[in-house]
């Protein structure tokens, strides 16, 4: 059972401007329900990690309206609600001669110590690593394990698994899936790996230029197959895989003849004529 009574995201005509006067997004609307994985899709620069930042309290939102889990996230304490970016492998302090047991048990490991072991065996972690001798995959694992030992009933991801490597990120995704589907709880995941995804999400939301352009169940971008072409599971797997990255790569050839040059490119082209 979900911590929250709703434990869904809903947002409404949100704008944020950054404090450099660059408009960071514009009138962005959508609605996540609970239960659901919504991969949040986008070009770089679209703006998703500072929506999922505004989503997670961690930015003021001026401008528009944000509930998750029926709260403002930054004015109310957001129990029950964790925020995962790619800033914390480069955290010095989880470079240091730190074990991974001490980390884990900081993090209330040794409370919740089914969760604890059953992530340090899915994300395949030895924790008697040292912090400081090991690879960037593998403190992503150990970053992994410590903001999921708690339970939670919304998740907002960040790119939080481009360090790990494919066994690795199937095991923990097909993991993400089943707390879902048994706790009730609701992931948003910001990411640009596409591969083995066709089955995990149930919805998409598509960010161009800091606004959303298209959000909804996953069916209502990829129609149902014919039960002929859906004979072979395997085969309709990877089709749906297939179809999903060029999907995403449409989107992001049309995102790029929106954008048009960057005006830095034109200044060049001025300057050597």
């Amino acid at each position: 059972m979900s911590d929250l009574p709703t434990p869904d995201i809903s947002v409404s005509d949100l704008s944020y401007t950054y404090p450099n006067g660059k408009k960071g997004l514009s009138n962005v609307s959508f609605h996540v329900p609970s239960s659901s994985r919504t991969l949040l899709i986008g070009s770089n620069g679209a703006g998703k990690s500072t929506l999922l930042r505004l989503l997670a309290g961690k930015t003021l939102a001026r401008d528009g309206k944000i509930l998750v889990g029926g709260v403002d996230p930054f004015k109310e304490g957001l129990e029950g609600v964790t925020y995962l970016g790619v800033e914390w492998v480069l955290n010095p302090i989880v470079r240091t001669d730190i074990s991974v047991t001490e980390l884990l048990h900081s993090v209330g490991g040794s409370y919740y110590t089914e969760r604890r072991d059953e992530l340090i065996s899915i994300l395949d972690i030895d924790v008697d690593w040292r912090m400081h001798a090991v690879s960037d995959g593998e403190r992503r694992r150990v970053q992994l394990a410590m903001g999921l030992v708690r339970p939670w009933s919304i998740l907002l991801l960040d790119e939080v698994t481009v360090d790990l490597d494919c066994l690795a990120r199937w095991r923990f995704l097909d993991w993400l899936k089943q707390e879902t589907e048994k706790r009730g709880c609701t992931i948003l995941y910001a990411t640009h790996i596409t591969d083995g995804l066709a089955n995990w999400p149930t919805h998409l939301v598509r960010m161009t230029l800091g606004e959303t352009r298209k959000c909804g169940p996953i069916a209502e971008f990829f129609p149902p197959q014919s039960r002929a072409e859906t004979s072979h599971v395997e085969d309709a797997v990877i089709g749906r895989n297939s179809s999903l990255l060029d999907l995403v790569m449409r989107w992001q050839a049309e995102d790029l003849v929106e954008r048009g040059p960057r005006p830095s490119a034109k200044k060049l082209q001025k300057s050597s004529s």
